[in-house]
């Protein structure tokens, strides 16, 4: 109790303080306070208030009002002085006289005030003061009484003194002054209308109009006057005090007991006809968030009337309880007859009387747990009213009322926040489960607050469980939860909540719990059963939810299957959906207890078969297919809550994976099938999980063994279900070209629980399980690139699985690479015909540059690439730069390799990797997409360039063979022109060093390569000469590596030969075809290249000659000129010790086979030879003298004037030798 004194007891100043004790102030009295209250449900009562300031404590306690005041001889009150102990006797009329005049002058500034606010401050002070004054008076009497008053020995006893007299009188005088003051003020209904609306003044500050200092004063004196009164009745021990006078006058008996009853009786009134009045503009769904006083000390009065009738009807036993004259109140008011006298007054006019009773005692039972310090506790400090609120709950509930779902909802609603107040009531739920019974199958819908009127749509077993148990743990009185349940929920649910709390009561299966579920179970027959209607259903599995929650599972499951065996076999699809989600429902429950769900699984998974019999009967119309989805779907959606919830799967949850889904999934629609193979993968996936954890977290107890051994055996039970009823139909989809998404997904988790539970997989996969599934749905060339590109992934970033992979037979691997190869080669496969990218093609895109980081990171790949220096740089690297890196490191690790055996061992690794390339670019060949069919040709050629010495060993040779003859060599080029511009250097770079290192088939690859070269060199040669195209030119760039001098010389060679031979060969004076651009390309080609190989130089020699000797065409001389003058100074720059004997022979060669023939003309060829470099030609000097005297004489006809003429033409380019020679011709 040392709280209850906490503050009353403290002294009015420290002993510690100044002396001048007498010049402080003394506390001002406990009065109705709002002006810095906010209005909280729970929070504290004002600070200055009654509660607070331990005034009701005291008056309860029966201990001094003020201790620590009017303890000098002397007090002020009303602004004179007067004797402490005596004033109230000697002036009690005068006294009371100036409290009336005090009022009436506060009344009176009410009336005279205006709204003027330069004088809000003066008139706030004066009316301030003037409330002051009275309650400070009103203080001095309660304490006066507590101190100086005694009860009279003997009523008959002369007083032996005036002054004893007078004492003797006061408690009458007393009692017709209040009865006075009751008079004055009258009732708070009658208070003018602007003094009333000072209740809804929100001014937080502290200047108040003179209205609301009487309004607050008004409440003050009514609280006054019952604690004088009561005060009185204490102090006079029992007696009966009458006014005495005012029985005289009037010939009616008035005693302090009559006072009291009559002003307690209308305060409850008039409080009770102010809450009706807030109610008129309270929506049902603010019920329980709307407060029923106008104001924080409307509430503090209810507080303080509590607490006075409860201490008055317990201790003192002289009055009712509080509740007891709120019922005499209410009663009337619901039920329609006349009030009791001394309660009227109430206001006719409530709009709703059964449901303003429910809101009042619903807020009134929350003040009760306000303690007498104004602090919100979670106790009781007023006692329940269960007997009323049943009386209400008939009402509510009685048929003939007809009420709506909107107020049974707030009724129930204020139901269950008095069953949280205290304690549930068994007859109310049972009112309440009658009224329910008989409506099961309706909807509790109220139109008007739309979707969130319909409360929770319960679309899978475990979200009808997560109802079931929010409604077996209702949310805390004042949280949100709780205020807004109007909204979130329909009276039924709420209902729930009351009977959750009821069963809770007694959950060992008490009498009450026993008697409630036998009420419940009674008003089910076989009828009430057939009758329900798909909500009624819903209703119903709610019901026994929430009762199996509260009490014996077994029990309350046995008796709903049993009740749901009444429903028809041909009932609507609706109500077999509903029925299977309450039973998976309940199979949720039984897990959570851990309990075996055998029984209840078995009855579920048969009546599931037969659905899905029909479901895959050929002969069952569109439409009842689509409506026996209803229930088949929501199968999938609590069986795979079941298994997710499961942290064992021990308790028989396979018995729920029969044989239904043989005939479910070949039914199925594409949406259908993806929700059929999603609930797969969840109960795969759960299993594996379970599996490993109990694997790891085995106990090491004796009988951990035996205890292992049987949760192994239950998840190889649950592992064998679904190998027999789910993995045929996957292998049967995996040739689908349009493979659902899920079923890679659903096939690597099958995989993974292969890899898991080899045991468990069926003998046809034995006996390496996980290799088996592997090659049916990742490795075989004919499974979707869609599909591959989405499972290989699930496995290949598990790293113990492919572990296990690396030491596997068969390369594993390896055929992990090729699947990946022959992805990434047709994922243009399947974009649109006008390019654009498909829906498939986006999925395989973003798959395959998975797979790709995936397989880059595979053990054999990332050990070649680093053996070759080769590391991808970014993290998702692209699927076709990834694919060149990977094929460079293949060729650079086998150029690298020394031994046979190794170079062997790599060459079949090589070929294991890319397998079939042709085969799998061949779709791509035949398409018309560009983009595909470029990186066909593209990654080939890679191939045949980076595995060019691979490729030329005896393994190898014939796919390069049928890459030429394939690729290079079609019979026709219709669509490749573009793939072949781009990819032909690659080629031919390749080509050209397989048949340099190639041991037998050397001659007929470069039989190959030239025809490859002469096919090509035609068909990319323009048929006039252009720098931009011939510079573009394939064969040129392929001659052009800039890294590969050596390789390149013997690949210019080649083409050197071909261009000489196929197009710049004359025939007699014609010469060939395109001269101009074959020009052109050979002087390309030698300007672009830095060979110093005479022999190689001095290839085309003979046909730029000949060009010179034969063709006047300027342009094609100016070419051939720039091509000779290439040659020449290569040839010269690589013969330091004098003019090229290679050049000086196919000069002499030149110059013998066309002499007689084409003399003048060869003198001209030689001409710009010697112009160039005339050391050559004067090496030729001799001989060409030596045949123009041969050919002279021949002729037989003399000197030859015009064949000498130009041959002197020619020595004259020759310096001193040509000088000579000319002078030995004059001699002749």
């Amino acid at each position: 109790m040392a709280d209850e004194f906490s503050q009353s007891l403290t002294p009015p100043v420290s002993p510690f303080a100044a002396d001048s004790l007498c010049e402080l102030a003394p506390a001002p009295p406990p009065c109705f306070c709002c002006s810095s209250t906010k209005d909280d449900p729970t929070g504290a009562l004002s600070t200055e208030g009654y509660t607070a300031r331990g005034s009701v404590k005291r008056l309860l306690l029966h201990l001094d009002p003020a201790p620590a005041e009017y303890e000098t001889d002397t007090v002020e009150i009303f602004g004179f002085p007067w004797v402490t102990e005596t004033a109230l006797v000697e002036s009690t009329k005068v006294l009371f006289g100036l409290f009336r005049q005090k009022v009436y002058r506060l009344e009176t500034l009410v009336q005279s005030s205006s709204h003027d606010f330069g004088q809000a401050g003066n008139l706030h002070y004066e009316a301030d003061d003037l409330r002051q004054q009275c309650v400070t008076f009103l203080q001095f009497v309660k304490v006066f009484l507590h101190r100086y008053l005694e009860p009279s020995i003997s009523l008959d006893a002369s007083p032996s003194h005036p002054y004893e007299e007078l004492e003797a009188q006061l408690p009458s005088a007393l009692l017709e002054e209040l009865f006075g003051i009751t008079l004055l003020i009258g009732r708070l209904k009658d208070l003018p209308t602007n003094v009333q609306s000072a209740f809804t003044i929100q001014n937080q500050g502290k200047i108040f109009p003179p209205s609301w200092h009487l309004l607050h004063l008004h409440l003050d004196i009514h609280w006054s006057v019952l604690e004088i009164l009561h005060l009185l009745s204490y102090k006079m021990q029992g007696q009966v005090v009458y006014a005495h006078q005012f029985v005289n006058l009037t010939g009616e008996n008035l005693t302090d007991a009559s006072l009291f009853e009559e002003h307690l009786c209308s305060l409850l009134c008039d409080l009770t006809g102010l809450a009706i009045g807030k109610y008129s503009k309270v929506r049902p769904t603010e019920a329980l968030s709307s407060n029923h006083y106008l104001c924080s000390c409307t509430k503090e009065l209810w507080v303080l009337l509590m607490h006075l009738l409860e201490y008055r009807k317990k201790v003192l036993h002289t009055t009712q309880s509080f509740w007891s004259y709120m019922n005499e109140l209410l009663r009337p008011l619901v039920s329609g007859k006349p009030a009791a006298e001394h309660f009227g007054g109430l206001p006719t006019h409530c709009k709703d009387p059964l449901g303003f009773t429910w809101w009042l005692l619903t807020h009134l039972a929350m003040l009760g747990q306000y303690s007498r310090n104004g602090t919100f506790q979670n106790e009781k400090y007023l006692d329940n009213n269960w007997a009323f609120v049943e009386e209400l709950l008939k009402l509510t509930c009685n048929p003939k009322g007809g009420l709506a779902e909107e107020q049974v909802r707030m009724h129930v609603h204020c139901c269950l926040s008095l069953c949280l107040l205290w304690e549930p009531s068994t007859s109310a739920v049972s009112t309440l489960w009658d009224y329910y019974s008989k409506n099961l199958s309706a909807s509790f819908t109220v139109p008007w607050l739309g979707m969130s009127g319909l409360g929770t749509l319960c679309k899978t077993p475990l979200a009808l469980s997560e109802q079931a148990r929010s409604c077996c743990s209702p949310s805390p009185l004042h949280s949100p939860g709780h205020t807004q349940l109007y909204r979130s929920a329909n009276s039924f649910h709420i209902f729930l909540r009351v009977l959750a709390l009821c069963l809770a009561q007694d959950r060992a299966g008490g009498v009450p719990q026993r008697q409630i579920k036998g009420r419940i179970y009674s008003k089910f027959s076989s009828k009430k059963m057939q009758e329900l209607s798909e909500a009624g259903v819903m209703n119903f599995l709610l019901l026994f939810l929430v009762v199996a929650r509260q009490s014996e599972l077994e029990d309350v499951a046995s008796r709903a299957c049993e009740l749901l065996g009444f429903l028809p076999s041909n009932c609507p699809t609706g109500h077999r959906t509903l029925v299977w989600r309450g039973q998976l429902s309940l199979l949720l429950l039984f897990q959570e207890r851990g309990l075996d769900v055998g029984a209840q699984a078995s009855w579920l998974a048969s009546s599931f078969s037969e659905t899905a019999k029909e479901f895959y009967n050929k002969t069952t119309e569109v439409s009842r297919r689509l409506a026996l989805w209803g229930p088949l779907g929501s199968y999938l959606d609590g069986l795979s809550e079941v298994f997710e919830m499961s942290t064992s799967l021990s308790l028989s949850e396979e018995k729920l994976l029969n044989e239904g889904f043989d005939w479910l999934l070949p039914a199925c629609r594409q949406t259908e099938l993806n929700s059929a193979l999603g609930c797969l993968q969840v109960v795969l996936a759960q299993l594996r999980r379970v599996h490993q954890r109990s694997v790891q977290s085995a106990p090491t107890t004796a009988w951990a063994p035996a205890t292992g051994s049987v949760v192994k055996e239950r998840h190889l039970a649950v592992a064998a279900a679904l190998w027999a009823h789910f993995f045929p139909f996957l292998r049967s989809l995996r040739l689908s070209q349009t493979p659902p998404a899920q079923l890679a997904d659903a096939a690597a988790g099958f995989t993974l629980l292969a890899f898991d539970l080899p045991s468990s997989a069926p003998q046809d996969l034995q006996p390496n399980p996980v290799q088996s599934i592997m090659q049916c749905f990742g490795w075989d060339d004919m499974v979707h690139p869609l599909l591959v590109t989405r499972y290989l992934p699930h496995l290949l970033q598990n790293s113990e699985l492919v572990s296990s992979l690396s030491g596997v037979p068969g390369s594993a691997q390896s055929l992990s690479v090729r699947a990946w190869f022959r992805c990434v080669l047709q994922q243009h496969l399947h974009k649109n015909p006008d390019g654009s990218d498909s829906r498939t093609a986006r999925a395989v895109e973003e798959q395959l540059c998975e797979l790709t980081r995936l397989v880059l990171r595979l053990p054999e790949v990332d050990g070649l690439l680093q053996r070759a220096g080769l590391q991808p740089t970014a993290t998702r690297p692209e699927s076709a730069s990834a694919l060149e890196m990977f094929i460079k490191a293949v060729g650079c690790v086998y150029s690298g390799l020394q031994v046979l055996s190794e170079r062997s061992a790599m060459v079949s690794r090589a070929l294991d990797y890319i397998g079939d390339v042709l085969k799998h670019i061949k779709p791509s060949l035949v398409s018309k997409n560009q983009e595909g069919l470029q990186l066909a040709y593209w990654t080939v050629g890679c191939i045949v360039k980076h595995w060019s010495p691979l490729l030329a060993t005896s393994k190898a040779q014939q796919l390069l063979f049928r890459i030429v003859d394939g690729l290079l060599l079609p019979h026709n080029l219709t669509q490749q022109d573009k793939a072949l511009r781009d990819s032909l250097p690659l080629y031919l770079q390749g080509l050209s060093v397989a048949s340099s290192v190639s041991q037998s088939q050397g001659a007929y690859l470069k039989q190959q390569l030239r025809s490859v070269t002469r096919r090509y060199l035609d068909h990319f040669l323009p048929a006039s000469p252009s720098v931009g195209i011939i510079a573009n030119h394939p064969v040129l760039l392929g001659a052009c590596e800039a890294n590969s001098i050596s390789r390149g010389a013997a690949l210019r060679k080649i083409i050197l030969e071909v261009l000489c031979e196929s197009f710049l060969q004359f025939k007699g004076y014609t010469p060939p075809p395109r001269l101009a651009s074959s020009l052109m390309f050979l002087s390309e080609l030698l300007r672009r290249n830095a060979d110093s190989d005479p022999a190689l130089l001095t290839l085309p020699l003979p046909s730029l000659l000949r060009c010179l000797m034969l063709v006047n065409e300027p342009q094609v001389r100016k070419i051939s000129t720039d091509a000779l003058q290439l040659v020449l100074e290569r040839c010269a720059a690589a013969s330091t010790d004098g003019p090229c004997d290679q050049m000086i022979t196919v000069l002499r060669s030149f110059v013998e086979e066309n002499q007689g023939v084409y003399d003048r003309q060869v003198y001209g060829a030689l001409e710009t030879v010697a112009v160039l470099d005339p050391s050559v030609v004067r090496s030729l000097v001799p001989s060409l003298s030596l045949s123009l005297r041969n050919t002279e004489h021949r002729r037989g006809l003399g000197k030859n004037t015009a064949l000498r003429s130009a041959y002197r033409k020619l020595l004259s380019l020759l310096g001193e030798i040509g000088q000579a020679e000319i002078s030995s011709l004059e001699v002749d």
